[in-house]
């Protein structure tokens, strides 16, 4: 008896202190935030690596030969067309000056004297005196006389033609180069003519080229879009494409494209490197917030909550960036709910709360 008591009272403590198991917690499906993507006007902003060219570049060279006497500008500062830039020695021309002009003299004096024998036997020739020959030796003296009389003009006009090319003068007007030689040099008319160059700085030319697809989504033409450069902490200058090749290079797929752009404060320097930005006209397109978007070795993807509240990954094709947002250009249909906030608590297939996402 004593020995079934006792084990009758280890069963009852034993009973006792078990205890029934809680029922297991129900965890609720994470909160994500969601935008509903709707097409959007949105302009076609394209981004280009770009080189200012000057419109214009001339190179400064003598016409005629002899000894640089003087150079009449700063090297480096601005002219205007027609301004002096330097002199060479004038006396060999000044002299061949004079020399056609005394042979023109004598040619008028030579003309003088036919025109007064051909008058002479022509009066001769109707009193019937003197002979035909005569007559067509006096009409033969003046033609030639009139013809020696033209090529001593010629010859005054071209002398005096080369002497006034011994003052050198600006042909364009914008900014000098230093000098090629130094002032009393020889200088001649074939390879070593240069003196000087002269680049046009307002406007300038900023040349990039065009992908052949980002054309084509402008609809094939981009003449006269606007342009800018963008320059880092400075106004970005305001300018228009003024020229695109009718042709695709086959060896790069790009259009080759030209922009002109105003620069009176010569921020923008030939050879200088910028960044272009072409705005196209707006155009509907799906845009989601940057942090919307995923990548893996698959490529980009986002992740839509569908009707039955479960979050389904999508394939996307990117576009370009505009502000903090991607332009989409495949994936995503009109009404997709874009998952945009909390995608850490996310994972394909599993049941969200969706909410509208922060601004």
């Amino acid at each position: 008896m004593p020995r079934r008591r006792s084990l009758s009272l280890l069963l009852l403590l034993a009973a006792c202190g078990e205890t029934a198991a809680p029922p297991e917690a129900v965890m609720p499906p994470p909160q994500v935030g969601v935008v509903a993507v709707q097409p959007q006007p949105t302009p076609l902003v394209l981004d280009y690596g770009g080189r200012v060219t000057a419109v214009r570049q001339t190179e400064v060279r003598a016409r005629v030969g002899g000894i640089l006497l003087q150079r009449a500008y700063a090297e480096g500062a601005a002219v205007r067309e027609g301004d002096v830039l330097f002199r060479l020695d004038p006396a060999t021309y000044q002299a061949a000056v004079d020399l056609a002009a005394a042979q023109l003299q004598e040619a008028e004096a030579g003309l003088q004297r036919a025109r007064r024998d051909q008058a002479r036997t022509a009066a001769l020739a109707q009193a019937a005196v003197g002979t035909r020959r005569d007559r067509d030796d006096a009409v033969s003296a003046l033609a030639q006389a009139e013809a020696q009389l033209a090529a001593a003009r010629a010859r005054l006009a071209s002398a005096r033609l080369e002497l006034s090319y011994t003052t050198v003068t600006a042909p364009i007007s914008g900014i000098t180069s230093l000098e090629a030689v130094p002032e009393g040099s020889l200088i001649g008319t074939g390879d070593n003519s240069l003196l000087t160059r002269i680049t046009q700085l307002d406007p300038v030319h900023v040349s990039f080229a065009f992908n052949a697809p980002d054309l084509a989504a402008l609809g094939g033409g981009a003449a006269e879009l606007p342009a800018e450069v963008l320059l880092e902490g400075a106004t970005a200058p305001q300018g228009r494409v003024s020229f695109t090749e009718a042709t695709v290079d086959p060896t790069t797929g790009t259009v080759r494209g030209r922009a002109t752009f105003a620069n009176p404060d010569r921020r923008l320097i030939p050879g200088q490197f910028v960044r272009l930005r072409v705005s196209g006209p707006a155009r509907p397109a799906i845009r989601i917030p940057q942090a919307a978007v995923q990548q893996d070795v698959q490529g980009a993807f986002a992740y839509v909550v569908g009707p039955d509240s479960k979050a389904e990954r999508r394939a996307i094709r990117l576009g370009r960036m505009l502000a903090r947002d991607w332009i989409i250009e495949a994936g995503l249909q009109p009404g997709d709910r874009v998952i945009a906030e909390g995608l850490i608590k996310v994972t394909e297939g599993a049941v969200v709360e969706a909410v509208e996402a922060r601004p």
